[in-house]
């Protein structure tokens, strides 16, 4: 089969189209035929970082979604060696794909939707009327989680990079899209003193200055960090308002098969009813992985990036 391998650790160039023997499950793994692959940003740090993820040489990526021989259609956001026509995945990391869901939307939705999902409900349950910040917000997390938001009542200020990205996210229920330069100003004008909440997936260009977004008793939810780690803070800066701070993760909230196809179950719900919109950012052949990495991490995406194979 062909799958996108990457030899040793670096930027695109590194990942490569190879011949690769078929994967053979497992007791606990079940054969998939690859439909749809998902990238995501922890992709590029599985190249770039010793023990981030599978060690070089290795196949890429964690997320997709397929058919098995049994005509099962699953779907997984914590997998492995999933850029490939074909993986062997852990039965207990599968999740089933509802009739009413294509094989590629809930590929889409899957991991950014799931994340979306525990941050609205679970790391800070927004409640009717609260103000709270989005950053990155035209990405394939910031989409969904401004949906959700609206959904749960929720006021949301939007943070994006271009006019074109502001679009979509107005288009996904914003209150106010802004830009990145004098976010925290603009923020705590706009929401009349400051957010209940900061949903942070940018990390050290952002974190620092969101803690001035807040209200009292606001939380800082830092969930990713595109921009790279934040750098380290004195405690007692959170003493200013009385501030929470969480660095949440999905495998948390996913931790058992249960927990996992609870959340699952109830993402594809909102996605069946219409309640929630998935954003396809692109599809690239599994051949061109290393461009649609070279897009990624330009900043020329919104959305969820798939890989066809």
């Amino acid at each position: 089969m062909k799958a996108i391998v990457f030899e040793r650790l670096g930027g695109p160039e590194v990942m490569e189209l190879q011949d690769v023997p078929d994967p053979v499950p497992a007791d606990d793994e079940v054969l998939v035929e690859i439909e749809a692959v998902g990238v995501n940003f922890r992709d590029v740090y599985e190249r770039l970082e010793d023990d981030y993820g599978a060690a070089a040489p290795a196949i890429m990526g964690i997320e997709g979604g397929g058919t098995t021989a049994a005509g099962e259609r699953l779907a997984w956001a914590h997998g492995s060696k999933s850029y490939a026509e074909r993986a062997a995945v852990k039965r207990g990391a599968t999740v089933p794909i509802p009739d009413g869901v294509e094989t590629d939307v809930a590929v889409a939705a899957l991991l950014q939707g799931m994340t979306a999902h525990y941050l609205v409900f679970d790391s800070y349950p927004i409640e009717d009327g609260d103000w709270v910040l989005v950053n990155a917000a035209a990405g394939g997390v910031g989409l969904m989680l401004t949906q959700l938001a609206k959904l749960r009542g929720g006021r949301v200020i939007a943070i994006t990079s271009t006019e074109d990205k502001a679009r979509l996210v107005r288009e996904a229920g914003a209150d106010h899209v802004i830009g990145y330069d004098s976010f925290v100003e603009q923020t705590v004008e706009l929401s009349g003193g400051g957010v209940a909440a900061v949903y942070d997936g940018v990390g050290k260009t952002t974190f620092a200055p969101g803690f001035r977004a807040l209200r009292p008793y606001g939380r800082m939810i830092l969930y990713g960090g595109s921009s790279g780690e934040p750098d380290p803070m004195e405690w007692r800066e959170l003493s200013d308002g009385s501030i929470y701070v969480q660095r949440p993760t999905l495998r948390t909230y996913t931790r058992t098969p249960e927990l996992l196809r609870e959340r699952a179950a109830a993402l594809f719900a909102l996605v069946e009813s219409g309640d929630l919109k998935v954003r396809i950012g692109g599809r690239y052949p599994l051949a061109d992985a290393r461009r649609a990495h070279e897009d990624l991490e330009a900043r020329k995406t919104t959305g969820k990036l798939l890989l066809v194979p």
